[in-house]
């Protein structure tokens, strides 16, 4: 188990040149470049994470040395599969890399399970099910020589901090897993987890890898990405490892780049998804999940959403969140005793439990293609799209305070904002 590469800090900005050497030379302290590659990156969900770029700087690589097989298999976990679109502004042209789609129901490769007793131990007594532990079938089956996981570490509602063996055993798990994990971290307390590493979730995660997923080798890029003052998205750091020892220090500076500590809770404040990322709430309420533990106590929480147009990216979940609504822990908790469906799809019951405020402030969602009528029955209130884009226009906000009266966020997903007091 070792930490190959370990570079950045608060202050580095690391650039093209750099990121390709550094991979480089992780690749040669692993004995060279091989010929049968496969990269698992996140999708166009996670385009802020520089992942395509180190993807296409793989693919540079293993292409210099005449390689014979590049695949790529997007983690796409629950969500919709990519488009060739979005193929091709993730990761660019890559003409000699093959595309697979990975299913989170089928196509899987089963392991063992991660016993009753852990759950039990790491969730305090509140479950007590086994975790069956599953992953896409090529990973283990496609004969290759190296498989590479890319993402981004961040803050995360499930998990606490993301990336790490989350990449493979949730983008590209099974489904058992993936249902379970999540409602494991909503049944846990997503305020308890995130911004965190030591939590229930990442502990299974951990005891997935070392029982089970250890064995294949896997090697972890990770970036940990930020803003600089003129608004651009730069790399602080890229750690290069196969244990999680390599995560817990990308994942430390993560928590000084990517978390804003507030002395005071937010009254007001306004959330933009950028249409090419955020088509469902399933995605989209990481405007919720990231600002609530800033938000005031009856606080106001406008969320500017023009490319919505679902609540799930999958269709049995899409249902299951219009049929049962963000109605809070108690009401969820309730419906998933008295409802088999919901017993069957664990992830979307957590979803539902992460997507509510439990009545201590209110959401707006502003929305051109989902009508009021639908985002009201799920929970939320609505305005429409245009009239809160006349009031604010995100090309002229800037992120933090704008005259006092709001806080803008313009990219959700990068950060998590909170009380310093709640970290303390």
């Amino acid at each position: 188990m070792s930490t190959y590469i370990a570079h950045g800090d608060i202050n580095t900005v690391i650039k093209a040149e750099k990121k390709r050497a550094l991979l480089q030379e992780a690749l040669l302290k692993l004995g060279g470049i091989p010929k049968k590659i496969l990269v698992v990156p996140p999708d166009i969900t996670r385009l802020h994470s520089n992942a395509g770029e180190l993807t296409r700087i793989l693919y540079e690589l293993w292409d210099s040395e005449n390689g014979t097989i590049f695949d790529i298999l997007p983690a796409i976990g629950t969500h919709s599969p990519m488009t060739d679109e979005h193929i091709s502004e993730m990761y660019g042209e890559l003409p000699k890399a093959t595309y697979h789609e990975h299913h989170w129901r089928t196509g899987l490769f089963h392991f063992g399970e991660v016993p009753s007793e852990f759950v039990s131990e790491v969730s305090r007594g509140q479950l007590d099910y086994s975790i069956p532990v599953a992953v896409n079938s090529r990973l283990v089956e496609g004969d290759y020589e190296l498989i590479i996981s890319v993402g981004q570490v961040i803050p995360h509602e499930v998990i606490g901090i993301a990336n790490g063996f989350k990449n493979i055993l949730v983008g590209a798990g099974g489904v058992e897993m993936i249902n379970k994990s999540h409602f494991l971290g909503a049944v846990d307390g997503m305020e308890r987890l995130m911004g965190r590493t030591d939590t229930s979730v990442r502990r299974v995660l951990n005891y997935a890898h070392t029982h089970y997923l250890k064995q294949l080798g896997i090697l972890y890029v990770m970036s940990v990405m930020d803003v600089d003052s003129d608004g651009d998205r730069i790399m602080r750091g890229l750690y290069v490892g196969d244990d999680a020892q390599t995560f817990e220090e990308a994942a430390e500076l993560s928590r000084s780049v990517n978390m804003t500590f507030l002395d005071d809770p937010l009254e007001k404040v306004v959330v933009y998804l950028d249409p090419r990322e955020f088509k469902s709430t399933w995605l989209g309420n990481k405007a919720i999940y990231r600002t609530r533990m800033a938000m005031a106590d009856d606080g106001e929480l406008i969320i500017i959403a023009p490319g919505l147009r679902e609540f799930g990216e999958d269709n049995e979940i899409d249902r299951l969140i219009r049929k049962y609504g963000y109605r809070g822990t108690s009401t969820t908790l309730k419906a998933v005793e008295e409802n088999q469906e919901l017993q069957d799809n664990l992830s979307a019951a957590a979803h539902l439990i992460h997507g509510s405020t439990e009545g201590r402030f209110k959401v707006i969602y502003a929305t051109e293609h989902l009508t009021q009528s639908e985002i009201e029955s799920v929970g939320y209130e609505w305005a429409p799209v245009k009239e809160i884009l006349s009031e604010y226009n995100p090309d002229s906000l800037i992120d933090g305070f704008n005259d006092g009266d709001f806080f803008y966020i313009s990219e959700p997903g990068q950060g998590l904002w909170g009380l310093g007091s709640r970290f303390s």
